[in-house]
């Protein structure tokens, strides 16, 4: 037996060894599956297979480049002529190849989501369409669903089910933003993201020459994450594995948390019945968690009804139960969080990225951003704007590909004026209809139509010509200069580098700083023994093809925050799951189903599994929702773990504030500034919650000495207004006379 095989336990190695034929493996979490496909392929080639004949593909090029240098350390410098990478990747490899057979050049640009959406809101504009009605992210998904179910904007129209839907939700005109995108984007030579997909299903089943081309390339054909893949990604698998069968699908049902994507948990669900000779492998023994949390996230999953039989266990220690928190606001909960982990970090000698809190929605990194900073711990949110997707970059970005694809629309729109160069709306919107009328780019009527057209005054025209001569200059350097000296090219003769370093303002030094890191990344690129392909075309759709996770690589001491969907395939020592309540987590836009529900379920188990030793929950009796405190219900969720992995704790501020507010209250619940039995003359009642969510009051009265989160302390000197609007002016030690809202006023009686 080979010596690196020696690491794999009893189940890890029986699917290792299974060489011919389908087969899937059930990889719990935390169950070491991508040492398994590694070593899987590092034996397939061990065997005499050909790296060539070889598909493995992933969903983050992170994956793909981790599995592809453990592959490397076992087999050595063949790893590299695996085809390996993400689904797009790999598959826009394949178009580049044989776009010709559907009417793209090999030099297609791949437009990003921003790309498409900026395209989409021009359409609506030029179609004279209500943005209300028709609003470009809505209409880019809706597309994004036709094509990822293969329905064509021709087929769509012929569809009069669609077609009446579309007029009943008064978007009537949908179609005719479907057909012009996709116009655009041909005439433009790009394809999207599904593009990339749909393009691909195109190819195979119009050119069986070319499925047969590659169904003999991939005679093994390995997949991770399986239970992601949707519609369209299950169709290519199909096919290409038609011929020799030897499919080896890896995934885990229960962590099926993509159906907003399109990911269909029936791929993964169905695999035997789609291949009957299928071998089944389960991988159950859990290196990651302790006892406890395998065992709790086991009996929260068995509420699901749709699940593939395994038994997931693990023989690490038994660990600490799973902390359950019950807390006041959103605001407590943030500060209860950030002081857990001030306080773990001391008593245990722990750092900042041994921490990770994870919620179902990113707006609600508010609350722990700010009790984050108020504690002076570094903190990290995922899931914001990625380096990629930055002005200064885009911009740059759009120089190269107008280099590569002259007809690439968004391209030459971002750039023909930028930097500002006299060339307005009206002229572009002039050139547009020209450039229409003689089925032509816009580039390329200013290219071929500029000299002949009457359209245009001799200024504007000297203008283009300028703009034309740099672009047409930078062109002929392509093959003579690699992408960093294109770069630098682009950057000098555009006079973006100048623009930017003359701002001195804090953003143009931001700017002019992702700039040169641009370059560093290029010329790393460009000194990369393991990238083949150095030219402007490769790096464009390196980039392009960048997945969320891919820049989620933790490189510093910092408490990482993020939505749980990022937090997939990642893990932590200490993990806090925040905002479990019903109609959040739960999401009140996924209850309206079993199928809704049971994804929902299946996220709070990746939740759940992401923690190595410590899972802390929380949850609110009351949050503020567009500026207004609402009641909240715990989540189901908490209820479903079985009770002996959970303990139950109270927040000991919380406990405070419940034993200052109780010793306050007469036996009937009523709480007087003057000892007779009587309410003075100004008071107002605040409402606060008992540890039962049942409701006591407060009596405010002129001369109560009170405690407020931020002013501190003061004395009520008077009280307006009735119900909502009920106000009171406090004299704060700290910060003298306010007046404050009492429904948001938080505050606290002390006598």
């Amino acid at each position: 037996m080979d010596n690196f095989l020696k690491n794999l336990n009893k189940s890890q190695l029986e699917s290792t060894l299974h060489k011919d034929g389908p087969m899937i493996i059930i990889a719990g979490a935390g169950s070491g599956k991508t040492r398994v496909l590694t070593y899987k392929i590092s034996y397939l080639m061990t065997e005499g297979i050909d790296p060539f004949n070889i598909l493995a593909l992933t969903f983050t090029n992170k994956a793909a480049r981790e599995m592809k240098d453990r592959v490397g350390q076992i087999v050595g410098e063949e790893a590299r002529n695996l085809w390996m990478g993400t689904f797009h990747s790999v598959f826009a490899r394949i178009l580049r190849i044989e776009a010709h057979k559907i009417g793209f050049t090999s030099n297609f640009t791949i437009y990003d989501t921003d790309d498409s959406q900026k395209l989409i809101s021009r359409i609506v504009k030029e179609l004279n369409l209500d943005k209300d009605n028709y609003k470009y992210k809505l209409m880019f998904s809706r597309i994004s669903s036709m094509k990822n179910n293969f329905i064509s904007a021709e087929n769509y129209f012929n569809n009069e089910e669609m077609l009446l839907a579309d007029k009943i939700s008064n978007r009537p005109s949908f179609n005719q933003i479907y057909s012009e995108y996709v116009n655009r984007c041909f005439k433009a030579g790009a394809m999207d993201f599904d593009d990339l997909l749909l393009k691909t299903n195109e190819l195979l089943t119009k050119y069986p020459e070319t499925l047969a081309k590659y169904q003999n390339i991939f005679k093994y054909i390995l997949v991770d994450e399986y239970q992601d893949t949707n519609h369209s990604q299950y169709l290519i698998i199909k096919a290409l594995s038609d011929k020799f069968q030897n499919i080896c699908v890896v995934g885990d049902d229960a962590q099926s948390i993509y159906s907003f994507r399109g990911a269909n948990i029936n791929n993964i669900l169905n695999f035997q019945r789609d291949f009957p000779d299928s071998k089944i492998f389960r991988l159950e023994q859990n290196y990651r968690s302790t006892k406890n949390i395998v065992n709790a996230a086991n009996s929260l999953i068995e509420n699901n009804q749709k699940r593939l039989k395994k038994n997931v266990w693990t023989e690490n220690e038994s660990g600490q139960k799973i902390s359950v928190n019950k807390l006041l606001t959103d605001g407590e909960e943030g500060r209860f969080v950030a002081s857990s982990i001030y306080e773990s970090k001391m008593q245990n000698q722990l750092i900042n990225s041994d921490f990770a809190i994870l919620y179902r929605t990113n707006a609600q990194s508010r609350s722990f951003e700010d009790a984050l900073r108020k504690k002076n711990i570094p903190y990290r949110v995922y899931g914001g704007l990625s380096f990629y997707q930055r002005k200064e970059i885009k911009d740059v970005i759009a120089y190269l590909r107008l280099l590569v694809n002259d007809n690439d629309e968004q391209a030459f729109k971002r750039i023909i004026n930028f930097p500002i160069r006299g060339i307005g709306q009206t002229t572009l919107n002039k050139i547009s209809i020209e450039s229409k009328k003689n089925n032509v780019s816009d580039y390329n009527f200013i290219k071929n139509f500029l000299k002949s057209t009457k359209i245009l005054n001799s200024s504007t025209k000297n203008k283009l010509s300028d703009f034309l001569v740099m672009i047409e200059s930078l062109k002929l350097k392509i093959n003579s200069f690699n992408i960093f000296e294109i770069t630098k090219e682009v950057l000098r003769q555009s006079g973006l580098y100048n623009l930017y370093k003359n701002d001195e303002s804090l953003e143009g030094v931001n700017r002019i700083q992702n700039i040169e890191e641009l370059l560093n990344g290029i010329k790393d690129f460009v000194d990369n023994d393991e990238v083949n392909d150095k030219s402007v075309s490769s790096f464009l759709q390196n980039i392009a093809l960048a997945t969320d996770q891919d820049n989620n690589e933790n490189d510093s001491n910092k408490v990482s925050l993020m939505t749980i969907h990022l937090a997939k395939g990642l893990e932590f020592p200490y993990v806090y799951i925040v905002g479990l309540e019903e109609n959040l987590f739960p999401s009140a836009m996924n209850l309206n189903s079993r199928n809704e529900l049971e994804e929902e379920r299946r996220l709070f188990y990746v939740a759940l599994t992401r923690a190595e030793k410590k899972v802390f929950l929380s949850y609110v009796l009351s949050r503020y929702r567009w500026g207004k405190l609402v009641d909240s219900e715990k989540s189901r969720f908490i209820n479903e773990i079985n009770k002996e992995f959970i303990q139950n704790n109270i927040n000991q501020k919380f406990n405070n504030i419940l034993h200052l507010e109780k010793s306050s209250f007469n036996k009937v619940g009523i709480r007087y500034k003057k000892p007779e039995n009587r309410p003075p003359k100004n008071f107002v009642k605040i409402k606060r919650y008992s540890g039962n969510s049942n409701l006591f009051g407060h009596k405010l009265c002129i001369g109560n000495i009170v405690l407020h989160e931020r002013f501190g302390k003061g004395e009520v000197k008077s009280i307006e207004g009735n119900g909502e609007n009920r106000k009171a002016e406090i004299i704060f030690e700290k910060f003298g006379s306010k007046k404050l809202l009492l429904r948001f006023s938080k505050l606290k009686i002390i006598s």
